[in-house]
């Protein structure tokens, strides 16, 4: 009982740094695409737009395995 308890304590702060590096991606995207625009830098709009596209990417990716843990967890 005590191992789970760690177990899923763990895991909530992983999933929190995780979530909290997300934003933070998320965050210099926008910062990056606003600078750009601007100060008129293309190279920066691209980065930025790139950055946002993967930022979503991951996410997407993450809850829909996290979705699938999930399911495969309640099965057991």
């Amino acid at each position: 009982m005590q191992k789970d308890k760690e177990k899923t304590q763990l895991e909530i702060s992983v999933i929190g740094r995780l979530i909290s590096l997300e934003a933070f991606a998320f965050v210099m995207a926008l910062v990056s695409l606003v600078y750009g625009a601007w100060e008129d830098s293309y190279w920066n709009i691209a980065l930025g737009m790139v950055i946002l596209v993967g930022t979503s990417l991951f996410v997407l990716k993450c809850r829909n395995c996290r979705g699938r843990d999930r399911d495969r967890d309640r099965a057991k």
